[in-house]
């Protein structure tokens, strides 16, 4: 009966909660091991059932950002339990490398031939704005820590969650074996900056917003230099590239400046306190 109970009533959010819950699915199999009985072997087929399964739905930019956003966009507004990561190549890679919503300003793709002109969309703030939502933006090459453990808390998160991963492409013009060191360049430059967003549900002094990069410490030109889609347009088009150069730059800076903001907000989920029956 003991067992029983901590099977049933399992607190299952956290890693170690699933991993305790392993166990006593283990010890049930064991003690079933020697029942003969059609109720042993139907419960022995279903132990697995009993511990928490995580979610997960992968796809690229070009299905987040673009033809697949609305879909996207409907999954974190139902407040189901499911987690988003998003590869953001910042291109159709399958298709070609056709620009899309997440190219950045200045970058050269297909129906950008001339640059992209405008800037990122910023879709962590697409899935922040809904309050309840867990936001994270990574680069494994720049901080596998960081990576992890939004992974981790994008997990045990109650609610919907949206990872979005740097993720370095052929298209981009660089050499893929130097991935690594890239992304570590594109934290250093303030052009992707890692950070977390945790609703929580603190009554107070609670700041889900979470930088975990440093302020930008290279300019941005020396880290586009090591890109082709952005020297091309240096050589195709001087004058346009550096005022694109300088409006990216100016993109970097702004974001960087709102994002320290934002770090300094404190709020909370708006939740109902059980034991008092009050809202919070």
């Amino acid at each position: 009966p003991v067992l029983a109970q901590a099977l049933l009533e399992a607190e299952q959010r956290t890693d170690g909660g699933v991993r305790a819950q392993r166990d006593r699915v283990i010890e049930m199999q064991q003690r079933l091991e020697g029942d003969g009985s059609w109720a042993a072997r139907r419960l022995s087929q279903l132990a697995d059932e009993l511990v928490r399964t995580s979610t997960w739905v992968i796809g690229g930019d070009g299905w987040a950002y673009d033809i697949g956003y609305g879909g996207l966009d409907h999954l974190l507004a139902s407040g189901r339990d499911v987690n988003v990561l998003v590869l953001d190549t910042e291109v159709y890679s399958n298709t070609g490398g056709q620009a899309s919503k997440a190219t950045p300003r200045g970058a050269i793709a297909k129906f950008a031939a001339s640059g992209k002109a405008n800037g990122k969309k910023d879709l962590g703030a697409t899935g922040r704005q809904y309050g309840n939502v867990f936001v994270g933006q990574v680069a494994l090459g720049a901080s596998e820590q960081q990576t992890v453990r939004t992974l981790l808390e994008a997990d045990e998160w109650p609610g919907p969650s949206l990872v979005i991963a740097y993720s370095p492409c052929i298209a981009h013009g660089i050499d893929m074996s130097k991935s690594i060191s890239h992304m570590k360049d594109a934290v250093r430059s303030g052009y992707w900056p890692l950070y977390r967003f945790h609703p929580g549900l603190a009554d107070e002094g609670h700041h889900p917003f979470q930088l975990d990069s440093h302020a930008p410490q290279i300019p941005l030109r020396q880290f586009t230099d090591t890109e082709a889609r952005y020297e091309m347009l240096h050589r195709a088009d001087p004058k346009r590239a550096r005022m694109l150069e300088a409006l990216a730059q100016a993109d970097v800076d702004e974001r960087w400046r709102y994002y320290e903001q934002l770090a300094r907000v404190e709020r909370t989920v708006p939740h109902v306190d059980e034991e008092e029956g009050s809202d919070a």
